[in-house]
């Protein structure tokens, strides 16, 4: 099979879609059309993983009762967040839009598992965490086909990841890797929220050289 051109013209507009992934927080409450969500998903089996292993388990989580519980799972470890933060942070963190669980219409968890079968251990042998950069692997390129398709997604980090496979009814040796908010964002912006609320200012990857 002959590979594909990626031209100059392909170039550009693939540079687009990752300047204009953002971290969305803001959505409409249109749903995400299952035929829509199956396609991500599908997309996301295409990202890399150590020893093909593709260990990744998406949960989409529509019960009221466990959305409550992430929700006050969020609330709870945000407030202890801001309590954390330094006095001259305080007010500016307390401003920011940290989760959009509210009015996302979709709720995706992200989970790895520990040991799969599938790839038979290779490449992992000595570094088992890999598994884990697998399944965000999984969630970035899932990210970048949602943002292709007018669709925004969220990470919500901010939660306690103890008790999340219990209260997800998965099993208890899954490991939590994070949240996904997922649907049609209100607004689109180049420049990522955080730096729009003066919180902090991307830089290029930095270079060693040894």
């Amino acid at each position: 099979m002959t590979p594909p051109v990626f031209d100059a013209a392909f170039q550009a507009r693939l540079e687009a879609l990752f300047r204009w992934r953002r971290d969305v927080r803001h959505f409409r409450p249109d749903p995400v059309p299952e035929a829509a969500l199956e396609r991500l998903l599908a997309l996301a089996a295409l990202a890399p993983s150590v020893g093909l292993s593709q260990p990744w388990r998406f949960v989409l989580v529509e019960d009221a009762a466990r959305r409550a519980w992430l929700r006050e799972n969020f609330r709870r470890s945000n407030a202890e967040a801001l309590a954390a933060q330094p006095a001259e942070r305080a007010a500016r963190y307390a401003r920011l839009k940290l989760a959009g669980l509210e009015e996302a219409p979709c709720l995706l968890a992200l989970f790895a598992l520990p040991d799969p079968a599938q790839g038979h251990g290779l490449g992992r042998r000595t570094m088992p965490q890999t598994l884990d950069y697998s399944a965000v692997m999984a969630a970035h390129t899932l990210w970048l086909a949602a943002r292709a398709e007018g669709l925004g997604l969220g990470w919500v980090s901010i939660l306690e990841p103890e008790g999340m496979a219990a209260a997800l009814a998965v099993p208890a040796e899954w490991r939590f890797i994070g949240l996904f908010c997922l649907g049609y964002p209100q607004a689109d912006s180049e420049t990522p929220e955080l730096q729009r609320e003066g919180w902090e200012t991307p830089h290029p990857a930095p270079l060693l050289r040894r």
